[in-house]
């Protein structure tokens, strides 16, 4: 039952955060940008994976405890949660462009 629950936890949250973050950057900063913005996110994604990963590792093999990461994952979370409170999805309002006409 374990099995099923860690599956069924984890097909619901594992990348759950894609779809809404790719609808607020789109929102924000239109469609023409969304591939490149969108790339930049997932990059960082994959940044703060792999040292949450090496860290991990790193923090117990000098102390024997994974006790300081879970306290700085748990950090990290509440202060991401605060950075995202004040998020404005109104899109962006730019000037028109110049056309110059000769």
């Amino acid at each position: 039952m374990s099995v099923y629950a860690f599956a069924v936890a984890l097909g619901l949250l594992w990348l759950s955060t894609v779809p809404p973050t790719n609808g607020i950057v789109g929102q924000v900063f239109g469609v023409r940008y969304m591939a490149m913005l969108t790339g930049v996110t997932f990059f960082s994604h994959q940044i703060g994976s792999f040292l949450g990963a090496w860290l991990g590792g790193f923090f117990f093999d000098r102390l024997g405890s994974y006790d300081l990461v879970w306290y700085m994952s748990i950090a990290l979370g509440v202060i991401a949660g605060l950075i995202n409170l004040p998020i404005d999805e109104r899109e962006i309002k730019r000037p028109a462009p110049v056309t110059r006409t000769a």
